[in-house]
Formats: C-alpha cells, structure tokens, sequence
C-alpha cells in the first residue's frame, strides 16, 4: 500500500529529526545551532541580528541564486542550493564542474526542509525577502545569514556571504578584479565621457506578468553604472518595485528605446510577448532596433544571476556588443 506523507506528517518528522538532533537557537547572545567546522566560531552581523557561525564552515546550504553565485565566486562549493524554477538545473551561467555534486534542495522561496536537514548543514544562507518566515525552523538546522532583500544590494550582500564563509580577504581580491574588469570595459569603449554618451536600456518580456524596463535599482543597473553607461528617462523614472523596473504594455514597450537595448525573456517567447513585440511596427521603429543596437541576450544570467562571477560574464558580453 502506498503512503501517503500529509502536511502535518512532514511537520512531525522534521521536528522529531530536529529535536534528536539537539539543534537550538541561541538569538539573543548570537545563534548557537549547528555544529563548528575546524573548532572556531565568529559572529556576522545579520537582518536578524549577530549570529554565530563556523570560522570555516564545511556544508553550506544556498537558498537563492545571489547567494550561490557568492560561494561559487568564493570557492565554495554548497552541499545543497535551491534552483530558480521548478524542474530547471541550477543557473546555466555557473561553472558546471562547480555545482556538480550539488543537492537541489528545491525552488527559491520554496525550499525542502527535510532535503536541508538531511544535508547536516553548518551553514545556510538566504535573505528575508525569500525565507523569511523560514528563519526559525531554518536556524535550528544550522546557523542561518539572512541578509534583507537580494538584488541591487548585491554587493553590500556579498560582504556579508563572504564574513559568514570566512572568505573576507577572497573577497577583497573579487572587488578588485572587478574594478579592474570594468575599467577595461569603459576603456574599451573610448573612456568615461564617450560610455557616458551611450544610453543603455534593459527591458525583459515576461510569461504571465507584464513587460519590465529595468530602473536603477536593479542588479543590471549597477553593472551599468559601474561601466560608466547612461540610462534612458524610464530607467532613471522607474518607480514599480521600488525602482527596480517600470512596468510596461505591449503597446509600450517602446519606453525602453535607447542608444542600446538589451532585451530577454522570462519564460517561453511566445508566451512572454518577446517573439510579438519584435516583429511589431513600434519595434522596428525604435532608434536601437533600427541602428541595429538592440541584443538578445540570457535572461538567467543578465537578470537571475546576481553576483560577480554572473557580473563577469555579463562585463564581457558589454564589452562584445558595445564595441561592434
């Protein structure tokens, strides 16, 4: 006879693992769960307050893509991360030899307690915006970063991925080499005044929601800025999401329209609206379309993937289709 596990049942069985494994949390003097890594503990400074953690934690567990991207970047490989859609491999821009092996303990925002659990994880990183109102039962698995929200404080973000990992002077060399990257990038494109002068539109078509013109709060923005690129007025005028993207119909997609556009799909283009609006007279009459600046480009890494070892890809893609 097939079993069938309730709801109540899965709650049952992973407080019972829980409570045998003698896992508690110690918020007040900073969270004391999970076991030490190599012996040393130091504290992070987390949206939930100070929480303790392994000098040189051994199992990490990822619940979104930035915190990913960040161990990847930082040589860490997890024992277990979420994925960005149900069914979907991890993101496609990561290296492939480094998420071999690792367990997918479900999808962003939806995370498999029990798949954590069974990982015996010293570490778990996520934000509040995703995870929340996991943080109780999560930080009674193991020592639990959480920072506020993911995405344009990406950087602020990975600073705090990176004290938890015991990684801060990797993550000194990571800033420095993007510094670098970037500046070649802006040099490439004739100096700060001339990428100044290019004014560079992100818009992403999306299955089931709205088109997006991409604002200054998103990650991409900041890789913009970074680059020393200018924004057309619905980036700098975006105030859907707080700043994040300024929500668009077909019928006004041409919002977007700048010196370059950039453009991807969240889902099927032929659900999203991309493969329509493309062929449409209000397409074709925008200056980067006929100019032929507007570019296709990955939708998982220009826009799912947040952190350094995406912006890296996303530095040499630029620098390719502004210097054509």
């Amino acid at each position: 006879m097939k079993v069938t596990t309730t709801a109540a049942g899965t709650a049952f069985l992973l407080a019972s693992a829980l409570a045998l494994t003698g896992c508690g949390s110690g918020q007040d003097s900073g969270q004391e769960s999970g076991k030490d890594a190599k012996g040393g503990t130091h504290t992070v400074r987390t949206v939930n307050g100070p929480v303790k953690v392994p000098d040189h934690p051994e199992r990490v567990v990822t619940l979104d893509t930035a915190e990913l991207d960040s161990a990847i970047t930082l040589g860490v490989t997890p024992v277990g991360a979420t994925t960005a859609q149900p069914g979907k491999p991890f993101l496609g821009y990561l290296p492939r030899k480094r998420v071999e092996g690792i367990k997918n303990v479900g999808v962003i925002a939806q995370p498999s307690l029990e798949k954590i659990l069974a990982l015996k994880p010293d570490l778990i990183l996520t934000n509040k915006e995703r995870d929340g109102s996991r943080y109780d039962e999560l930080s009674k698995i193991a020592p639990t970063v959480m920072t506020k929200t993911t995405g344009y404080p990406w950087k602020e973000n990975f600073q705090v991925h990176a004290d938890a990992l015991g990684k801060k002077a990797e993550a000194k060399k990571v800033l420095a080499d993007y510094a670098d990257h970037t500046g070649r990038v802006t040099e490439a494109l004739g100096g700060k005044k001339k990428a100044a002068g290019i004014e560079t539109s992100v818009i992403r078509f999306q299955e089931g929601a709205d088109t997006r013109v991409y604002g200054e709060k998103a990650y991409i923005a900041t890789l913009l800025k970074d680059v020393g690129l200018s924004r057309p007025p619905a980036a700098r005028q975006a105030k859907d999401y707080g700043g994040l993207a300024m929500d668009v119909s077909p019928e006004q997609v041409d919002k977007g329209d700048a010196d370059v556009v950039f453009y991807t799909s969240w889902g099927d283009p032929g659900k999203s609206g991309e493969a329509k609006a493309v062929k449409s007279p209000l397409w074709k009459n925008m200056r980067a379309v006929k100019n032929g600046r507007a570019f296709h480009v990955d939708d998982e890494l220009w826009i799912q993937g947040i952190g350094y070892t995406a912006a890296d890809k996303i530095l040499d893609e630029l620098e390719q289709h502004l210097t054509k």
